[in-house]
């Protein structure tokens, strides 16, 4: 591939000039500028095209470009630049969140090193703040999109807190507590006592903490129970102790009350299937105020909830824990209850799962808060029922399940937030208890005593408007008749129960019964090449940029795009962006080698009884390729995708059609001219239907070998229905005749470039058009008067004889052939002694047989190649 033949009356000179490398570098930065300028990623609302809107998952504001978001990427932009090439008026929707807690902490932290904090600053002074930092610091990903590559329209950016979006949040707000669907009630939630504010489950880390497991004792005497905790300081709060209702064990003590220890209380027992009678004792003491499952249980049993700390963790209740730190409190309580001798054991260290915060890794407290809530229930059957009616796709299908699963058993959703930054509630409470919530149009009740809510909303219910706000909604705009329902979501499995279920919910509440898009299309994580998350604190996480830098934009993508099978999780390596760097650069130099030769796409095609079973065979193939690409991105298999395209133009084009074509161009004339066509024809398809995933050098190379304006806007390739099963049939032989040889030269320790006289039988079969491609790609030289035939190969239905005598000892080689044989034929012996002993088969481990018969299989294997050599050898 790396013969720069030139035909005769051609040259370098003659043809569009490729550099002699490709420089990602000097390429990809000026390409994107220039893509922008010209307006190729905009839409039109007017246009008369059909419609294809994708948004993007909008990464936060204080965020940066890592690879899961330069994964998801790719695929959005490969799915929009083909929808672009293939007519349609598309849409991909930039835009960024506002994050609340992470970009509230992050300006925190520095008025933190000014020595102040956000109360010094007041609320209005601090949100001004953060204004100011979003609009010096901020959006930092934009940038790193553009290196990417990202097609999406710039003149439409949005944020979460522009003013469209924040009156699209006020009015869905309003309708919803008008209709009854938002309320405020005291629940348990996450809370966070250094952010200082309810978050949501999605903002939880999980992860394994130790701690300690105390069984502590209740009660005096018959009356005594023994339950088990790892928060030892809420029993403070305990309003009761729980069996189940069929635990003989506990009957007598149902509805009796008995003594909490280290206070003047007593609680009572009450019976609630909730418990797991088989689990520890079978009775569990119940929080209210501190825990989900025993609020719950409190609501049933009419109890009562007793906080017992603030929102800082600090111990509120009277007595000798009270100003305790939660968890030192936890010490000063056990120790309390051993010197009582109310504890019965003790598990230390006890590895549990604890949630912390995921902006500032602080353990979480379950606390019972009053909050603003959504009623999800009918929101959610809603979303359910989009899905299982067809009107939206779950791709892959088999994750529908776990849709179903979460938003079949939603519970109601907490929407404030104790912040400052964010959307704040729309609701203005009065001086006697009144509520008043105010829509976008609306005017807030005004005088002494009204006091707008203090609480923000969560970040997760703006961005649950994301795929219809950002077009104007509650508006009736031109954007939104064309663009709505977006086409696909694409985003990652991880979020398939929190935003996703909350577009789809706010979607068809809000756009009356619309979804707000069609298709959900769901990808896995990015893991590094052992199949490990990426973490700092594993210290795999990788820097998408300096990949970038170093190996290119394109290799990248190509890598990302190479392992994104539905819904599964993506290794990935350096190794492998440098082997798609080399594809790059194999695409660039096989290019270069078509303009120097000849490629060319002016005029038509020729006729098919003008062309080589060569040229009909890769005609045939490309077409195959362009149906299978239209499948597989239809069915969103980028793997798959990127596989048989690297296959198609690395195997098939690059080093089996240029080279079988190479006799063509060294000869010249109207053969040379047919050649150069059709592999002109082939480099155009087959640089459009890469062009989506790896764009910039696509570009460059299309647009020099067809003067085209830019692939961008190019049409996408169609599949003609051309096949030539025939040719193909006869290019396959063709191909199992040059394997075999070169196998067998290989074989013989022969350099790829050494000459050798051979003779070639071809009559019998329909590769004598063939014969000057043999000898080029196998370095065969015509035979000559003292041509001695020391190796016959037949192959395919043809013979080819080789006259090694020239270049090794015959003798000896069938002789050092015998002796590696006799080798591999003892191995087979001995290897089958054993694997026929019972005996030893019972006897020795797994793994101990799994080696022998690893070692059979490849004597018999080694036996079967080294006698077709010496067939092939004794031939003289």
């Amino acid at each position: 591939m790396t013969d720069e033949i030139h035909r005769p009356g051609s040259g370098p000179n003659s043809a569009p000039e490729l550099p002699t490398q490709y420089a990602p570098a000097e390429v990809e930065v000026p390409l994107y500028e220039r893509w922008v300028e010209r307006g190729y990623f905009e839409a039109d609302a007017k246009s008369g095209k059909p419609a294809y809107a994708v948004v993007i998952p909008p990464p936060n504001v204080t965020g940066s470009l890592h690879l899961g978001h330069a994964f998801e990427h790719t695929l959005i932009d490969a799915l929009t630049r083909r929808k672009r090439m293939q007519g349609f008026e598309t849409l991909w929707q930039p835009g960024m969140d506002h994050a609340g807690i992470a970009t509230q902490n992050v300006v925190e932290r520095e008025l933190a090193k000014e020595g102040k904090s956000r109360h010094d600053l007041g609320r209005e002074a601090f949100v001004e703040r953060v204004w100011k930092w979003k609009a010096e610091s901020g959006g930092r990903i934009a940038g790193q999109m553009r290196r990417l590559g990202d097609g999406v329209a710039w003149s439409r950016d949005r944020f979460t807190m522009d003013e469209g979006l924040s009156r699209a949040v006020q009015e869905i707000f309003k309708r919803l507590y008008d209709d009854g669907l938002i309320y405020r009630a005291e629940r348990i939630i996450n809370w966070c006592p250094r952010c200082l504010t309810a978050i949501s489950d999605i903002e939880v880390d999980y992860q394994d903490d130790d701690g300690e497991l105390v069984s502590l004792k209740y009660g005096e005497g018959e009356e005594t129970l023994v339950v088990a905790t790892t928060r030892a300081e809420t029993m403070l709060g305990d309003t009761a102790v729980a069996v189940h209702p069929d635990d003989e064990r506990y009957a007598h003590l149902v509805g009796r009350h008995i003594k909490l220890p280290l206070t003047d209380r007593t609680v009572p027992v009450v019976a609630d299937t909730h418990v797991d009678p088989q689990f520890g004792t079978g009775a569990v003491k119940v929080t209210p105020a501190h825990d989900p499952n025993d609020f719950a249980i409190g609501q049933r049993h009419g109890l009562e909830s007793v906080s017992v700390m603030d929102e800082r963790g600090i111990i509120t209740v009277h007595g000798p824990f009270h100003g305790l730190d939660r968890l030192e409190a936890r010490s000063a309580i056990v120790a309390a209850l051993r010197a009582e001798g109310r504890i019965v054991a003790e598990k230390r260290p006890y590895t549990h799962s604890v949630g912390h915060c995921s902006r500032c890794k602080t353990t979480l407290e379950p606390r019972l808060s009053l909050q603003w809530w959504v009623k999800v229930e009918p929101l959610a059957r809603a979303a359910g029922d989009a899905v299982r009616d067809g009107q939206v796709d779950i791709h892959p299908a088999d994750l529908s399940q776990r849709y179903f699963d979460w938003v079949d058993n939603l519970n109601d959703w907490c929407i404030s937030r104790q912040l400052w930054w964010g959307h704040r509630i729309p609701v203005w409470h009065g001086p006697h208890g009144e509520t008043v919530c105010v829509g976008p149009d609306e005017q807030p009740p005004t005088g002494e005593g009204w006091t707008q809510d203090p609480d923000v909303l969560d970040t997760w219910f703006s961005s649950g408007l994301w795929p219809f706000s950002t077009l104007g909604w509650p508006e009736k705009t031109p954007d939104l008749e064309k663009f709505s329902p977006n086409s696909v979501l694409v985003t990652g499995y991880d979020l398939l129960f929190f935003w996703i279920a909350r577009m789809m919910m706010f979607g068809l509440y809000a756009l009356d019964g619309q979804v707000p898009f069609r298709t959900i299309a769901l990808h896995g994580m990015v893991r590094d090449e052992h199949g490990k998350k990426m973490s700092k604190s594993f210290g795999n996480v990788v820097d998408p940029l300096d990949w970038m830098d170093k190996y290119g934009s394109d290799a990248v993508r190509f890598t990302l795009a190479k392992g994104a099978n539905p819904g599964t999780d993506v290794p990935i390596g350096e190794d492998w962006v440098q082997a798609s760097r080399n594809f790059a650069n194999k695409i660039w130099n096989a290019t270069r080698f078509a303009l120097m030769n000849g490629a060319t796409v002016d005029g038509e095609l020729p006729p098919s009884d003008e062309l080589s079973a060569t040229d009909r065979w890769i005609l045939s193939r490309l077409n195959t390729m362009v149906a299978e690409a239209d499948a597989y991105y239809d069915d969103y298999q980028f793997a798959k995708l990127a596989d048989a395209l690297y296959h198609f133009a690395w195997d098939e084009i690059f080093d089996w059609y240029v080279e079988l074509s190479k006799p063509s161009f060294i000869a010249g004339g109207d053969r040379a001219k047919v050649s150069g066509r059709v592999l002109g024809e082939v480099l155009d398809v087959t640089l459009r239907l890469l062009h989506p995933i790896v764009p910039f050098v696509t570009e460059t190379l299309w647009t020099t070998l067809t003067g085209g304006e830019s692939l961008v806007v190019a049409d996408w390739p169609k599949d003609s229905g051309f096949r030539d099963a025939t040719a193909e049939a006869e290019i396959r032989n063709l191909q199992q005749v040059i394997t075999e040889v070169r196998r067998f030269r290989t074989d013989q320790g022969l350099q790829p470039g050494q000459k050798v006289p051979a003779r070639l039988e071809l009559s019998a079969t329909r590769l004598a058009a063939h014969e000057a491609a043999i000898r080029h790609v196998l370095r065969l030289q015509p035979e000559g008067d003292a041509f001695d035939a020391t190796a016959v190969l037949p192959v395919a239905g043809a013979t080819v004889a080789l006259d090694l005598s020239g270049t090794i000892d015959v003798t000896a080689e069938r002789r050092r052939l015998n002796k590696d044989r006799d080798a591999a034929q003892k191995e087979i012996v001995q290897a089958s002694a054993k694997l026929g002993n019972e005996a030893f088969l019972a006897k020795a481990p797994d793994h101990v047989v799994d080696k022998i018969r690893g070692r059979l299989a490849k004597a018999e294997a080694d036996v079967a190649r080294l006698t077709a050599q010496l067939d092939a050898l004794t031939g003289s």
